[in-house]
């Protein structure tokens, strides 16, 4: 007579997955901004002006990018959802309007960056800075077609579950980005000196090799030529497309949303003091790497949640969230204690210790990086969750969710925390706390009572 099999078996099985699956994500999640920052290392040898130029660009471009992002991050859930049907003609179909959305949507961001100058000047920008950030989205800007191509050949890749190719492309675009940007930048190997210019350069190239390169291996490698994904590729396909806007543009609405919440707490921490927006972006920059296997884990929850919803079974989509958000909250745990026990190590990294400020930079930092420990878990589970809903396709909520979250709890709680009751930027990071734990509680509450289990137990 069998034996039955111990509880745990499934949540290991489900756990060996997710993470087989997740750590190349995350890996190409963390290689992703060591490109950011090989150029900030670069930009700041070569002067303030040039770096604060290419902050400013890179902020510009990465908020417009979020917002066309959701076409390809939608990809992921659909197409692992139609793998889980057996419905291989509508993976093609729906990724390829993908394709064409990111398309279009690039070919309307060309004038923004190209007259990018006067916009920034309307903001408030030193006309110098301007001027230089404009010289670097001119260049920059033409990267973000290939930049949003590349998000919906990840996702694609991803719902196949081949995202070890996709960490070696991204390590190779480093590499890439490196030379080439330390070449231009400062005129080494017989290139010109051409600074800003250089980085931009720099960046355009490095995502036409990761587009190239993954657009080779979506067409030609063994595991993924079946779907034709580029077989005449210029037909169009109404019914797809309207189907990936309808899903696609609440996720690029949604990740606007929270990376708005972060500008502001920027914005609002620059109101405060020098030295406090200093600590700020350091310990910002500290959480953000850990938040990247947050997000590979949901990338990959995405992916085993959609394929169980494909296959109607409302047994493993529940033992895959649980897994997910177990493995999560358990890095989002082990974060909490090195944050805690080592704040001072940590962001002592980051600052030259024989400058006059760095002492003050380094107390705040320490004591932004404690608390910070509180909203590691509540920003461990809004991804999370985001990533359980996104698997069975639902964007719309969730998008009214963060807005509600982030915009009407979140900024306003930073706000009168850290001026009317006067706990300055401690009290800011507290709002951005308080923000993210309505996000967390709201979205879950929302995966855990949503109508799919209803249909998926009809079916």
């Amino acid at each position: 007579m069998d034996q039955p099999k111990p509880l745990a078996t499934p949540y290991l099985t489900h756990a060996g997955a997710l993470l087989t699956l997740g750590l190349p994500i995350i890996g190409s999640h963390l290689a992703q901004m060591l490109l950011h920052v090989t150029d900030t290392v670069l930009l700041g040898w070569y002067g303030v002006n040039a770096l604060a130029a290419v902050v400013l660009g890179t902020s510009m471009f990465f908020v417009v990018f979020i917002l066309g992002s959701g076409f390809g991050i939608s990809i992921m859930g659909m197409v692992a959802a139609a793998l889980g049907r057996g419905d291989e003609t509508q993976v093609r179909r729906e990724t390829r309007m993908g394709l064409w959305l990111s398309i279009l949507y690039a070919l309307l961001t060309i004038p923004l960056f190209w007259w990018s100058g006067p916009i920034l000047l309307h903001a408030g920008q030193k006309p110098e800075v301007a001027a230089l950030a404009q010289d670097f989205l001119r260049i920059a800007g033409f990267g973000m077609m290939p930049a949003l191509l590349i998000m919906v050949l990840k996702s694609y890749l991803a719902a196949l579950e081949k995202t070890q190719v996709v960490l070696w492309v991204t390590l190779a675009a480093v590499v890439l980005n490196l030379v080439v940007a330390w070449a231009f930048i400062f005129g080494r190997l017989g290139a010109p000196e051409l600074g800003v210019r250089g980085a931009a350069m720099a960046s355009l190239a490095a995502q036409i090799l990761t587009f190239i390169l993954l657009a080779l291996y979506a067409a030609l490698s063994e595991g993924s030529r079946r779907f034709h994904l580029f077989q005449r590729f210029w037909r169009p396909d109404w019914s797809a497309f309207a189907r990936v806007l309808r899903l696609g543009l609440p996720v690029g609405l949604t990740g606007l949303a929270e990376s708005g919440l972060f500008v502001a707490a920027s914005v609002m921490m620059g109101w405060i003091g020098t030295v406090e927006l200093a600590a700020h972006g350091i310990a910002m920059e500290v959480t953000a790497l850990a938040f990247m296997v947050h997000l590979g884990l949901s990338n990959a929850a995405t992916v085993r949640v959609g394929r169980a919803e494909g296959e109607s079974d409302a047994r493993a989509m529940r033992e895959v969230a649980l897994t997910a958000t177990v493995l999560s909250l358990g890095f989002g745990c082990l974060m909490v204690a090195v944050f805690v026990a080592l704040p001072e190590p940590i962001i002592s990294l980051f600052i030259d210790m024989s400058k006059p400020e760095a002492a003050a930079i380094l107390t705040f930092g320490a004591a932004l990086l404690a608390i910070s420990a509180l909203f590691q878990v509540f920003d461990a589970m809004q991804v999370i969750a985001l990533g359980l809903l996104r698997g069975v396709q639902d964007t719309r909520g969730p998008m009214w969710v963060a807005v509600l979250s982030y915009w009407v709890v979140g900024v306003p709680s930073s706000y009168v925390l850290a001026f009317p009751l006067g706990l300055g930027g401690v009290g800011l990071w507290l709002g951005l706390t308080v923000g993210l734990a309505a996000a967390a509680c709201l979205l879950m509450l929302r995966f855990w009572h949503g109508p799919w289990w209803a249909r998926l137990a009809q079916g």
